[in-house]
């Protein structure tokens, strides 16, 4: 039997038909167009959903359950989406409206723990017993496997480590604390930090500023990284600091869970060892059990966007 995963999100819907050794045999898409309503969301799932299956030449007999990854707060039990603000989703039945549509077993899971899921399952955290997946991209998404199973808290909304406070009285998160984690160490608070240190300069010449053709809204999360690879010191000040407020978070997750494997996704993670490296360094002096024989392995998450769509296909 085949499994299949749709990754639901704000910009587009993914479908993909996934076999039983975790390979994405086929797969379709579309724009998501939020905001819309829900039953024309639906509609384009199944839509997407169908596409794969007649893509992979199997029938829908042949898959035995839908796997939804959702960003936002989602009720595995119950089948609702409760609340995801990028989306504009409230309290969606959202297992109930696909069965309506396509009529075989689904599921939902936010969308972090799907992606975690997929990595314990297929990529950087194989193999592992326990394992944290962490995501930068617009805030810091977080997925936590103990024991091969997804942690997700009495509520089904744990493991938002993005929302843990680094800096009291900090920089306002849109969840409405000051000082969130993913508020400094996310790809947008990488962007807004390169822009800061742009307009802080005080000298004619920016050479980050160059790298966007003097545009300092085309300023994105490689523009410190490449700057900094040419030798600009205000560019190795940004990552430095990124770098800094990234290993805080993680040394937090490592002294609180201890996993196997903590792997790190998301555009960012593209920067491979020039951003893990540094981090492993302050890590190894910061974390508490820096005298144990053994240590959490700190790597690049290695599927992508496919982690989200496997791990949602096995979702339970």
């Amino acid at each position: 039997m085949y499994r299949l995963g749709i990754d639901l999100g704000g910009t587009n819907i993914v479908a993909g038909v996934v076999d039983e050794k975790y390979k994405i045999i086929a797969r379709a898409s579309c724009k998501t167009n939020v905001p819309r309503p829900e039953s024309e969301i639906c509609d384009s799932m199944a839509e997407v959903a169908l596409k794969a299956i007649d893509k992979a030449k199997i029938s829908i007999d042949d898959v035995a359950s839908i796997g939804i990854g959702v960003p936002g707060a989602v009720n595995p039990k119950t089948g609702v989406i409760e609340y995801s603000a990028n989306l504009f989703f409230h309290n969606w039945e959202v297992v109930k409206m696909m069965q309506d549509r396509i009529h075989t077993k689904v599921v939902i899971e936010n969308d972090a723990n799907a992606a975690a899921l997929g990595e314990y399952l297929a990529g950087s955290a194989k193999g592992s017993k326990n394992a944290v997946a962490i995501t930068l991209g617009t805030g810091v998404g977080g997925g936590i496997i103990i024991n091969g199973k997804i942690y997700s808290g009495s509520n089904y909304a744990g493991a938002e480590l993005g929302h843990m406070v680094i800096v009291k009285d900090g920089k306002e998160c849109a969840c409405g604390r000051k000082g969130c984690w993913e508020t400094y160490a996310s790809a947008t608070g990488l962007i807004n930090m390169t822009k800061q240190k742009i307009l802080s300069e005080k000298l004619d010449f920016s050479y980050m500023l160059k790298l966007c053709d003097g545009d300092i809204n085309k300023v994105n999360g490689k523009t410190a990284f490449d700057a900094m690879e040419d030798g600009d010191p205000a560019a190795k000040e940004v990552v430095d600091e990124f770098v800094g407020y990234l290993a805080t978070g993680l040394v937090n997750i490592i002294n609180i869970f201890q996993p196997d494997v903590l792997c790190v996704g998301g555009g960012i993670s593209a920067q491979g060892e020039n951003l893990l490296g540094p981090v492993r360094a302050i890590v190894e002096k910061e974390r508490y059990t820096k005298h144990n024989d053994k240590q959490t392995v700190i790597c690049k998450a290695t599927l992508g966007n496919d982690a989200g769509i496997i791990g949602a296909a096995y979702l339970d």
